[in-house]
């Protein structure tokens, strides 16, 4: 019944061979790879306008040359990665990048930079998205943290189907989000140049100054703002999923993203401040300028769907990404074993699977609050974009190929850019909870530490010996019995196939019960003795752990086997009629040292 009910859910299993089948177009890759970047429009110009209305009219006039500051940031970013993506075809990751050309340290902050960011950007995204349906519909919010974990459990059942599937669902809200967003810019840009005053509704009125406008203001406002150039790494970490010519495919969605997010980003921001329009109240920058551009119509609301979907599916970036750079720790020896390996349906799905988790507790420990979880965002995306463009600067030097120099020039502009933005963005807002991201991200290295340690040390305790192949000098058996029955007999004849040292063990547990067993075992002829079990306090475990415990002391170099057996009803809703009892001690037992467990089945037949 599970394996039809995961198959109906996600999909039937695709074959090893199928995996260049799932290989994206650039259409598709825009989608997967470019929705997080896209999604920053519709919160990046509210998180400069938070900051800067604290300063009053004049700091908000300020809004677009910040917003051009951060274009330039964008355009020097995407010319780095772009180099990125010829230099490493394979997937230039930070953490590959800053590994190669770094060291191993450097890697391993990159790594944790970019996990830290993708759990971010799935709990950012969703909660803005949330935002822009309780903007439309104000009854909603009371509700939004349980909905945020509703879309984060679509999502990731989406993903687990695999990557091209996932893409082909997410394609249509993306492209509907460029296209109402390209017309709200136009008509906006046309009503307020040559359109009816009536309809620019009424101008907001400016709350006090409650701040000075000084450079550190101006400077937390660009960070703020910085919002808007998450993602744009993606695709660089992603070339392997592009058709071929990977490369080149993955180069012009890069470039074709940059663009599109760069005059989305700009215009958005102009139209904030024609229209005056401040981040008030729980509606949101976008469905203020919707509605003054197309009133409470049906196009308002076409602009809040676009939105709310684009931001939601934005999480699917990290859904792409996250599991891949897992994928690679874990190979690495960095995270567990169980990441590194593809699912049924060609997807990494236990990195799809830890990121919906780590996404839903953030969810709920900041209340699906954006304003709360923003402040954490950038710190760790420019984090591994310095050490990515500072790596690439490194991997020119030392290959110095043709147009090596002009090569470092963009990388290296890249990297003091990025560089000089980590350093606002982390004095900016570290008391607005960006410290809790450089507390993180050390901790999250010592862990990757600690699991490279620990499976070195299995390699090291795991080389045998030639005196691991000799047998040990004594072998017993126990046959753990609750009563005498076929499950029970077919236990006893293999434990006699494997010694001759074989014991019944009876725990107990009811003392008039206890008094008949050797009866019946001795009505039965059954040839191996039967040892009874004193358990005052009705415990199973406790009294055959401390019987093995005696025997453990009478020889050091022995094995001990314990035979469980069980029954297996028909039906499936049958089982959980029955205690689990072989359960419980088969798991207690596999801590244990110097025993083995095996069970011996027993099927029923109705």
């Amino acid at each position: 019944m599970l394996k039809t009910l995961k198959k109906f859910v996600l999909g039937p299993p695709l074959a090893s061979a199928d995996l260049h089948h799932q290989k994206l177009t650039k259409k598709v890759a825009l989608a997967v790879f470019s929705s997080d970047a896209l999604s920053s429009v519709a919160y990046a110009t509210e998180e400069i306008l938070l900051v800067l209305v604290t300063a009053g009219m004049t700091a908000v006039q300020l809004s677009l040359p910040i917003a051009i500051a951060i274009g330039i940031l964008l355009i020097i970013v995407v010319s780095s990665y772009s180099e990125t993506i010829h230099a490493y075809p394979s997937g230039g990751g930070a953490y590959i990048v800053a590994k190669e050309n770094l060291g191993t340290y450097p890697g391993l902050v990159a790594a944790a930079s970019l996990l830290t960011d993708y759990i971010l950007t799935v709990s950012v995204s969703i909660a803005s998205g949330i935002a822009a349906v309780t903007s439309a519909f104000p009854n909603l919010y009371p509700y939004r943290v349980v909905i945020c974990l509703f879309c984060i459990l679509v999502i990731t059942l989406a993903n687990l189907r695999g990557l091209k599937e996932s893409g082909a669902i997410f394609a249509v809200p993306t492209y509907l989000f460029v296209f109402s967003f390209s017309a709200l810019i136009i008509i906006g840009f046309y009503r307020y140049f040559f359109g009816d005053p009536v309809a620019i509704q009424e101008v907001t009125h400016y709350p006090p100054a409650s701040h000075a406008l000084t450079y550190f203001l101006i400077l937390r406002a660009f960070s703020s703002g910085c919002a808007a150039l998450t993602g744009v790494e993606a695709i660089s970490n992603g070339v392997p999923a592009f058709k071929a010519p990977e490369s080149r495919n993955a180069n012009i969605t890069l470039v074709s993203m940059g663009l599109i997010l760069l005059a989305m980003f700009l215009g958005i921001t102009e139209l904030a401040r024609f229209f005056h329009v401040l981040p008030v109240g729980d509606e949101t920058v976008v469905s203020q300028i919707a509605r003054h551009v197309f009133g409470t119509g049906p196009f308002y609301y076409v602009i809040q769907a676009a939105t709310a979907m684009i931001l939601i599916l934005a999480a699917n970036t990290s859904y792409a990404d996250f599991p891949r750079l897992a994928s690679l720790l874990a190979k690495d020896g960095y995270m567990p074993r169980q990441l590194a390996s593809l699912g049924d349906r060609l997807a990494f799905s236990n990195g799809i699977l830890l990121l919906g988790v780590a996404s839903g507790v953030l969810i709920v420990m900041f209340g699906a609050n954006t304003h709360h979880l923003i402040p954490l965002y950038a710190v760790g995306v420019f984090t591994s974009f310095s050490l990515s463009q500072s790596g690439m600067v490194v991997h020119w030097v030392k290959l110095k190929g043709k147009g090596w120099f002009h090569k470092v020039i963009i990388n290296g502009l890249g990297a003091t850019a990025t560089f000089v933005t980590l350093l606002v963005i982390a004095s900016t807002k570290f008391t607005h909870g960006a410290w809790m991201v450089i507390v993180f991200i050390p901790l999250v290295i010592l862990w990757f530490v600690a699991v490279h340690a620990h499976y070195r040390d299995i390699v090291d305790q795991l080389h045998p010996n030639l005196n691991d192949l000799l047998p040990p000098k004594l072998h017993r058996v126990l046959i753990p019995i609750s009563a005498f029955h076929k499950g029970t007999a077919k236990a006893i004849s293999y434990a006699l196939s494997m010694s001759s040292d074989v014991r019944a063990v009876y725990i107990a547990l009811d003392p008039e019960r206890a008094a008949r067993m050797p009866e019946i075992w001795s009505n039965w002829c059954i040839d191996i003795p039967l040892v009874i079990l004193e358990s005052p306090y009705r415990s199973i475990i406790r009294p055959l752990l401390d019987y093995i415990d005696e025997l453990q002391k009478e020889e050091k170099d022995q094995l001990i086997t314990v035979v469980l057996p069980e029954f297996v009803a028909a039906k499936w809703w049958q089982q959980i009629l029955h205690n689990q009892t072989a359960l419980m001690i088969r798991g207690i037992l596999m801590f244990k040292r110097g025993v083995s467990v095996t069970s011996v089945r027993h099927f029923l037949d109705y």
